[in-house]
């Protein structure tokens, strides 16, 4: 019988533990101390430079002869079994022939930020899920020290990212604050691509022209495809600076249009009927009109049924609604438009004012409207109002921003899709 050597438990002291996860070059870590702060407890490690490193100026980036040292400084990292990790070190100065006696550059911090360069991409991946207030609530930091993260993040993606081959792009107004303060929002809705590309203040020509400021006359004449509503300014400054593109209406807006023209029927109804001293029989039945057939629930299908046998402009206004959502459902440009010269020309014969008035809406726009046959199945047609709800949640998680500096940081650090540091030696996220 062959007698087995029991192998001996290896040990793993916290600074094996930081430097496999973190490898810092030309640094040692060198003791941890457990400690109590006012923010609980903590984990302090020192950090030395490794015997004969030289510094590197932090202006030019060259190793240079050292001159002194500064006060031991503190640098928040990751946490570590939900206690705080803070990184002491003593920084150096050079003396450079070039840039005069500074500080070293140091590769785990960028400048006199106290964070970590790992720590402040930890907090911008949960700023991602969490609202800024909730981050710095679970990681015991400052809503300031959340958003210099998040900021941070947004600026080197936005500096990185790659906009080369952008072929269908998506504009649209976002409400950001009370008293009609407005963003115009550019999102790319490629089938393979989905993010938001450019923010600009207000809803106007000037405020769309920067995006394609932005892009330049090379990347904008790849621009294939144009998803906006019937916004005048988004109408002409795809004429100007995108005639090229296929410039399609989209579906989502003009059914909104469509739904806004029946419920004001309804609302002029229910006050003709309420006037008349007649029963309002059309109360509460706002959303049994606005609603797809298919979506109604059992009740509200028997509601609709008792309207329907009354003779009622509202009921002939919502009879045109579901009648012209067949317009989408057809393949060709040719059975598009005759579709859409019968369907208008019945809705102004119909008498009802919103109806008639949303007719020649269509008619003025009728050659954007079949852009839809020429474009359908080559980008994501619903993906702008998809980012639109996207970004109203991001809106709500942080009951609202006060500025446009910091919707514009949230907005595209939660739809911007952007790259991260490839440099990265650990991601805890």
């Amino acid at each position: 019988m062959v007698a087995v050597k029991a192998n001996k438990p290896s040990t793993m002291h916290i600074q094996s533990i930081i430097r496999k996860v973190q490898p810092i070059k030309g640094f040692v870590y060198h003791k941890a101390k457990f400690c109590e702060t006012r923010r609980g407890p903590s984990i302090r490690i020192a950090v030395k430079p490794r015997v004969g490193s030289r510094a590197i100026c932090s202006g030019c980036g060259i190793k240079r002869p050292g001159y002194d040292t500064l006060p031991c400084r503190e640098f928040t990292f990751v946490p570590l079994w939900g206690m705080l990790v803070v990184l002491a070190y003593a920084v150096r100065r050079v003396e450079c022939a070039r840039c005069g006696v500074t500080a070293e550059m140091l590769p785990w911090a960028a400048g006199k930020s106290p964070m970590t360069e790992a720590y402040t991409w930890f907090l911008a991946s949960w700023a991602k899920v969490l609202s800024w207030r909730e981050t710095a609530t679970r990681f015991r930091t400052s809503w300031d020290a959340v958003f210099r993260a998040v900021d941070h993040a947004v600026t080197w993606g936005l500096a990185h990212r790659n906009l080369d081959n952008i072929r269908s792009v998506g504009v649209d107004e976002l409400s950001w604050k009370k008293g009609h303060k407005y963003l115009t929002v550019v999102y790319q809705i490629d089938h393979g691509c989905r993010r938001l590309l450019h923010i600009a203040r207000d809803r106007k020509i000037q405020s769309f022209n920067t995006f394609f400021d932005l892009l330049g006359p090379e990347r904008s004449s790849q621009i294939a495809f144009v998803a906006s509503d019937m916004w005048k300014a988004f109408l002409h400054v795809v004429q100007a600076r995108c005639s090229q593109a296929v410039h399609v209406l989209d579906r989502f807006h003009v059914m909104q249009l469509m739904s806004r023209a029946v419920d004001e029927t309804r609302r002029a109804e229910v006050r003709a009927l309420r006037t008349a001293g007649r029963p309002a029989i059309l109360t509460k039945t706002r959303w049994i009109l606005l609603k797809r057939r298919r979506n109604l629930k059992s009740k509200e299908r028997t509601r609709l049924k008792e309207l329907v046998n009354r003779n009622l402009r509202s009921m002939r206004a919502y009879l045109l609604k579901e009648e012209f959502q067949h317009f989408w459902s057809y393949t060709s440009v040719w059975g598009g438009r005759r579709f859409l010269k019968e369907w208008t020309t019945m809705a102004l014969r119909s008498r009802i004012k919103p109806i008639q008035k949303f007719a020649r809406t269509l008619r003025a726009h009728e050659p954007l409207l079949l852009n839809w046959f020429r474009a359908r199945g080559t980008f994501a047609s619903g993906a702008t109002e998809g980012f639109n709800n996207k970004a109203r949640i991001t809106t709500r998680k942080a009951y609202g921003f006060r500025s446009y500096e910091h919707v514009r940081i949230a907005l595209f650090h939660a739809l911007g899709d952007l790259p991260t540091p490839p440099w990265l030696a650990h991601k805890f996220f």
